[in-house]
């Protein structure tokens, strides 16, 4: 007997490159047909001019556990990603204390499978603390469940710092993303440079703060082969 049966949804699967309007049914939990549906279900949704799609990844979450509960939390944050339909998110290691520790890493995706409503993928610091100075045990992290690495709200400023993280992450094929900014050309900046900020007296950072810092580590990944994401 088939559980769940959508009807008449637009399909989309970039995975398999399907994109058709179809009935989609399930049973036990699991996809079992994609076609025209001529049985009974248990359970039907009309899915006229609804997408129906494997569930969306957030590469990009914060959810400040530990030592930051107030802001956000495992559970609430993958409450959250659940009712958008995100089945898969990556949180950023800026909390307190900072994913820059195999233990600390362990311990979210332990708590992440306590709470079990979605995929939770750790994202490593790249620096120790997020200080741009000394490199974390990149591989160390990678074993405790860290997808990526990034210093996230904070770039890596120091040119030599990114040039060993590249190269270290290249070793292994792991995923760098920047927080793009070039800390000299937005230090004090509280909107973007230009018109507004100069009528209203306000301090803004120019453009050129986010793209110097592309631009530098575009050549560095040339160089290293590294896989590189630009954070914003």
């Amino acid at each position: 007997m088939v559980d769940l049966c959508i009807r008449g949804g637009r399909i989309i699967d970039p995975a398999t490159g399907r994109d058709e309007v179809a009935d989609l049914w399930m049973a036990d939990g699991k996809i079992v047909g994609i076609g025209r549906f001529s049985g009974r279900a248990r359970r039907e949704i009309q899915a006229d001019g609804c997408i129906v799609a494997p569930g969306f990844v957030d590469m990009h979450v914060h959810l400040r556990e530990p030592g930051q509960e107030w802001k956000e939390d495992i559970r609430t944050g993958s409450r959250a990603a659940v009712a958008g339909g995100v089945t898969t998110i990556c949180c950023m290691p800026n909390t307190d204390p900072v994913l820059d520790e195999a233990s600390v890493v362990r311990a979210v995706v332990r708590r992440a499978r306590e709470v079990g409503l979605c995929d939770v993928r750790p994202i490593g610091a790249i620096t120790r603390g997020l200080q741009g100075k000394q490199l974390t045990e990149m591989r160390e992290l990678a074993r405790a469940g860290c997808v990526a690495f990034s210093d996230d709200g904070r770039p890596v400023a120091d040119a030599g710092v990114m040039r060993r993280a590249m190269e270290y992450a290249a070793s292994f094929g792991y995923l760098l993303i920047q927080h793009a900014e070039e800390p000299s050309l937005s230090l004090g900046a509280s909107v973007n440079e230009g018109w507004i900020s100069t009528c209203l007296g306000v301090l803004g950072a120019p453009t050129e703060a986010e793209s110097v810092m592309v631009a530098r580590d575009a050549l560095l990944m040339r160089r290293t082969g590294c896989r590189y994401h630009v954070a914003h």
